[in-house]
This record gives structure tokens, sequence and C-alpha cells, in this order.
């Protein structure tokens, strides 16, 4: 990196600019781990966003290929260096990361890393995320690692990385708000329409009983009056549930949404709840609300009922250019011919007719004790 005092206020200026600009959380986080990488001109950077149980909720890398990350497995829980950073307040600057006594090895396909930065992204006593740099680029001549100037940008930069992701993070809860008190307000719409419809249908019902007898003429006519009321019942319904499509759904697209209901569970629940997409393009919006509406019932389901300490959300690409969702828990599991039995559908019934409604398929694997898979496919648009 150029180290005039132009070219870095520019550089430093670029990346607080762009930091700025966003307004979802995961492409702030995005823009965070980019922007240090370029700006301190090191080979790797990583952002780690920290679970409740001392480890990563989430780790968002640069520098590394998607099939390199695929290849290096699940994202670290808590591990050595990187988890330290969460706990502690100063800049960690060494030479060789491998040598310090907290360096803990590292996975077969992991890239190869020696000298480091890290520290953490605060907001007063919150921390948000450690942030973490490897590999410097040095210019011919030039000492090699990172320097006391790489570290004051990065603190600079991590102070309005804080302010960039706590303004995300506000914006995301503002907009959930928003959805639910539309939510609420269609709900009350949605009971008061129907009720005075099905009213009307119960008082038109008994009226035709009554002159079955004596006027079946009349009654004709009453039952007439109940086709046509039930007709409408069902119209206002429909238009309902198409308002009801989640806004979130047009504004971000299936990926984004199902990712950010994922995250909001797995905070709420005891349950770890993961996601994990590979290769999904946009589908036609019928298919994406069909597969958004299976996993939300699915993952209910799962954390209602299963006592699993573990869900695992994928939506991957199928062979034909379609999508594959799959909703799995090592829980205890259920007899599907068993709970048809008992009339207990736990909503199968419904998630089969989204499925079909959409073109696809679902199939529900299940047995006592050995947990559940729903795997719903649908095929591309």
């Amino acid at each position: 990196m150029d180290n005039g005092p132009c070219t870095g206020l520019a550089a430093v200026s670029t990346a607080l600019l762009a930091m700025s600009r966003r307004l979802e959380v995961q492409d702030v986080l995005r823009t965070i781990v980019v922007s240090a990488r370029e700006l301190l001109d090191a080979e790797y950077a990583a952002l780690g966003v920290p679970d409740d149980h001392g480890g990563f909720a989430q780790f968002v890398v640069d520098g590394i290929t998607e099939d390199q990350w695929r290849r290096i497995g699940p994202l670290p829980r808590q591990h050595g260096i990187l988890a330290a950073m969460l706990h502690q307040d100063a800049p960690q600057r060494l030479a060789d990361v491998r040598q310090d006594p907290r360096f803990e090895g590292w996975p077969a396909a992991h890239p190869d890393m020696s000298d480091f930065l890290g520290l953490p992204v605060r907001d007063g006593e919150e921390t948000l995320g450690a942030l973490f740099l490897a590999n410097k680029r040095t210019a011919p001549g030039g000492e090699p690692g990172f320097t006391d100037e790489d570290e004051e940008l990065l603190s600079l930069l991590a102070q309005h990385a804080a302010i960039a992701l706590t303004n995300a993070r506000l914006y995301e809860r503002s907009r959930e708000l928003t959805i639910a008190e539309e939510r609420s307000r269609l709900a009350h719409e949605l009971h008061d329409a129907v009720s005075q419809k099905l009213f009307s249908l119960r008082l038109t019902a008994q009226a035709a009983a009554a002159l079955v007898d004596r006027d079946p003429a009349r009654a004709k006519d009453e039952l007439h009056q109940v086709a046509a009321l039930a007709a409408e019942a069902a119209d206002e319904l429909r238009a309902a549930v198409t308002e009801l499509r989640p806004a979130a759904l047009d504004e971000d697209g299936l990926v984004a949404t199902l990712r950010n209901h994922v995250r909001v569970l797995d905070r709420a629940h005891t349950a770890r709840v993961t996601f994990t997409c590979d290769g999904v393009r946009a589908l036609p919006a019928a298919q994406e609300e069909a597969l958004l509406r299976v996993a939300q019932e699915a993952l209910h389901n799962a954390l209602r009922h299963s006592g699993a300490d573990l869900v695992e959300v994928a939506l991957t690409r199928a062979p034909g250019g379609g999508a594959v969702l799959r909703v799995r828990d090592g829980g205890r599991g259920f007899s599907p011919p068993t709970v048809r039995k008992a009339g207990r559908h736990l909503g199968l019934v419904s998630m089969r007719d989204r499925a079909a409604g959409a073109g696809g398929r679902l199939d529900v694997r299940s047995e006592p004790g050995t947990g559940t898979t729903i795997e719903m496919e649908v095929p591309g648009g």
C-alpha cells in the first residue's frame, strides 16, 4: 500500500463511505471485511460475529474462494487466538500467529498464514465482532508484517465499523417491527371481514333449514345465497393471503430473507439454528414464497416438538436449475403414519400443498429417535 498521507486518507475515506452506504447487516459485514483487507493490503481478512456461547455465530471472510471455504469446513466456534479476540480490548499484532501459545492449528484445507493483526469491534461495552487480517503484502525491500500505522488504520476502521453495524442492526429491527405491525393490522382486518361473512353464512343457512319443509322454493334461494357468501369469503381470504406475502421477500429475495429468519430464530431459541446456501439463483415469486413458507413451518415444528440441540437449514441449487430446501434436526423424531392416524398433521398437509402448488415435491423422512428431515424441491423458472 502506498504510505503517502493523501493516498492513505483517500483509502480510509473510501472504506468509511462504503460502510456508511449499507443498510443490511450482512452487507455491512462483507463491506467491513473487504475494506479492511484492501486498506491494509493484506492477503486475508475475516470478521467473526459472536454468539451467546463464547464462539462465533457468523464468520465472514475475504481472500478465500467459496470452494476453499467449503473444504475448510464448519466455521470456528471457539478457536484459539480468534475466540480470544472476543474477550479482550487490545489489538493483537503478531509476527507469526503459528508461534502464539493460543494457536491451535488449522483444518487441512486452510491456507497458510503467518503475520496477524486483529482487534475487537466494540460498541461501548458490547463486542459486536472481531476483525482479523493475515499475511501483509510487503513491497520489495520493505519490512515484513503489519506496522504501527496499520494498527492505527484498523482501529479507526473498527470504530466506524461499529457505528455502521449498529445502524444496520437498528434498521433491520425497525423493518421487522414495521412488518409485524403490518401483519397485525392485516390480521385484524381479516378477522373482521371473515367473521362478518361467516355470521351471515350461519344466519342464511339457518333460514334455509327452517324453510326446507314449508317453503322449498325460498329455501333454495337461501341456499344460493349461502353459496354466494361462501364464494365472497373465499375471495377475501385469497386477497388477504396474497397481501400477507412477506415484504422482505420482494425486497431482498429468498436467500437473504431465509438467512435473516434463521438468524432471528437462532437468537430466540436455546437450540442452535444454522443456514447454508449454495448456488441458488432467483426463482419465480410463487416458488420463493412456497419455499419460505415450508421452511418456516418446518422450523416451527422442529423448534417446538423435536427437542433437538441443532436445526440445520440448507438451500442448494437443484440439478435442473431449481432449488432444494432441507430442514434437518437430530431430535426425537416421529412416525408419519402414526401422526396421520392420530389426526395430527404437524403442518405436513399444508407443506405438501405448497410444494405441489409451486410445481415441486415434498419428502418427509422421520422415525422415533432418529430426527426429522423435511426436503422440498422446486423446478427452475
